[in-house]
C-alpha cells in the first residue's frame, strides 16, 4: 500500500518545513495555503487554489493549521467538495481532542478517514525531520502512510480514537512551557543576586534542573538576544489554554496547569506578535 498523492494545506513555518521533506522525498504533493499558495508551496509541489481543488486532486490530506477553528473549516471544505478524491485526512495541527472528535465526526459523514497525528520539535525540528508525530488513528493506516511519516518526524503511534494524539501533544506543551516560563522565573531571580545569565544557563545545566528551556531555549534565542524559534508566544498561548481546558474536561488535578496557562496568557498580551521564546522579556521585564 502507498500513500498515492499527497495533499497538504498549511504551509507556513511548520507546514512549509514538512511540505518539503515529503516533496524532497519523492511523494507527489499538492498544495494550498489561504495566505498565498504560490510563494509558499515548496519547488516540485503542484499548487492548488482551494481546499476543494486539494480534495480533488490527493488521496490522502495532512493538516498543518493554527487552531480547531481552522481545521474544522478545512475539513467541512473537503468533505463538501464535489470532485472529491481524497480518503484520509491527517491532521498535524495542534487543536485539542474535542475539536479533533469534531473533525472526524464531519469527515467520518462524508466516508473520509480522520486520524490526529501533531507534532513536536520546532521549525529547526520541522526542517530536520527530527520532530515527533504523535499518531492516534487505525494502525492500517499508519502503515500505509508511514514512509511518508518518517520522512518528516520520528513517529508515535499513541492511540487509536481521535484526540489521543491531541492529548499527548498538550501534555508535552505544557511541558515545555512551564520549563520556559519556570525558568525565566528562576533565572530572573538569580540576575537579581547578581549572577550572571550565561554562568547560571551553565550552572543548570550541569544541575538537575536542566530542561528543554535551559538546553536550547536560553543558550540559542535568549542570550544570542534572537528570539527566533519560530513558535508565537500566541500559539503556546492557545495551547496551555486548550490543555488547561481538557484538563478540567477530564477532571484531573490543575492546580500547576491553571497558573501556567494564566502567565502564558500574560504574556501573549503584553507581547502581541513575539516568539514564545521572548517570554523571558515578559518574565524578568526587559521586554
Amino acid at each position: 500500500m502507498t500513500a498515492g498523492v499527497l495533499g497538504f494545506v498549511g504551509l507556513g513555518n511548520m507546514g512549509g518545513a514538512m511540505a518539503r521533506r515529503l516533496v524532497d522525498a519523492g511523494f507527489e504533493l499538492v498544495g494550498f495555503d489561504a495566505a498565498g499558495t504560490a510563494e509558499r508551496v515548496p519547488a516540485g509541489a503542484s499548487v492548488a487554489a482551494s481546499v476543494e481543488e486539494v480534495a480533488a486532486a490527493a488521496d490522502t490530506v495532512l493538516l498543518s493549521l493554527p487552531d480547531g477553528a481552522a481545521s474544522l473549516a478545512v475539513a467541512t471544505g473537503l468533505a463538501g467538495a464535489p470532485d472529491r478524491r481524497v480518503a484520509t485526512v491527517v491532521d498535524l495541527s495542534t487543536i485539542g481532542p474535542e475539536a479533533a472528535e469534531q473533525a472526524a465526526s464531519i469527515l467520518g459523514a462524508a466516508g473520509i478517514t480522520y486520524a490526529d497525528g501533531p507534532v513536536s520539535g520546532g521549525v529547526a525540528g520541522a526542517r530536520a525531520g527530527t520532530i515527533a508525530l504523535m499518531y492516534a488513528g487505525p494502525a492500517s493506516l499508519l502503515a500505509e502512510l508511514r514512509p511518508a511519516f518518517e520522512s518528516i518526524a520520528r513517529v508515535f503511534h499513541v492511540g487509536t480514537q481521535p484526540g489521543q494524539g491531541q492529548a499527548m501533544k498538550l501534555l508535552n506543551n505544557f511541558l515545555s512551557a512551564t520549563a520556559l516560563a519556570a525558568t525565566s522565573e528562576a533565572l530572573a531571580f538569580g540576575r537579581a543576586h547578581g549572577l550572571d545569565l550565561a554562568m547560571m544557563v551553565d550552572v543548570v545545566n550541569a544541575s538537575s534542573g536542566r530542561n528543554t528551556a535551559t538546553t536550547d531555549k536560553f543558550p540559542n534565542r535568549v542570550l544570542t538576544g534572537t528570539y527566533d524559534a519560530g513558535f508565537r508566544t500566541a500559539l503556546m498561548a492557545k495551547d496551555v489554554r486548550l490543555y488547561a481546558e481538557m484538563v478540567a474536561r477530564a477532571a484531573t488535578p490543575d492546580a500547576i496547569g491553571r497558573t501556567v496557562s494564566s502567565v502564558w496568557q500574560d504574556a501573549d498580551a503584553a507581547l502581541p506578535g513575539s516568539d514564545f521564546s521572548q517570554i523571558w522579556q515578559h518574565v524578568s521585564g526587559t521586554g
